[in-house]
């Protein structure tokens, strides 16, 4: 790590942590207030996506997926969203590498992947999503999301 200088933006960024620190603290307190698994309605209502298409969409067992993960459930937390659970490491170090340049001056090693595991990642993620995750056989249908909200 070396020494960042310090940069008239740094407050800022500090600013930046904090919001999104709360926010994050807000939609993890929502997320543990509101059990996702159960089949009592949420006060957000069903997911719209869903409701609309009858069918798993992008961000359909997000939530879930937050939910066990907090818990240490990997295998449900997989089992609900596994494209995005293999993001979380790569979004924590992020939000850690930013943190690390607000608060305490340092910068960081950049994760430097090239543009093809990028456009790979989104590829796969909407294929998953909305095609995959929808498929009535297995192995997919481990994948299925099923609506809970009555």
């Amino acid at each position: 790590m070396r020494q960042v200088t310090a940069a008239p933006g740094r407050t800022m960024r500090r600013a930046t942590s904090l919001a999104a620190g709360a926010v994050l603290a807000a939609a993890i307190g929502f997320v543990l207030r509101f059990d996702p698994t159960d089949r009592v309605a949420d006060p957000t209502g069903p997911c719209l996506w869903h409701s609309l298409t009858g069918i798993n969409g992008p961000g359909c067992g997000g939530t879930r997926m937050v939910y066990y993960l907090l818990h240490g459930d990997l295998a449900q937390a997989a089992r609900h969203h596994l494209v995005a659970l293999v993001a979380v490491p790569f979004v924590a170090y992020l939000g850690v590498r930013f943190l690390a340049s607000a608060w305490l001056g340092r910068q960081l090693p950049a994760l430097r992947l090239p543009a093809w595991v990028y456009g790979t990642y989104i590829a796969v993620f909407l294929l998953y999503s909305t095609v995959l995750r929808n498929v009535p056989w297995a192995p997919f249908s481990w994948f299925d999301i099923p609506n809970l909200t009555p």
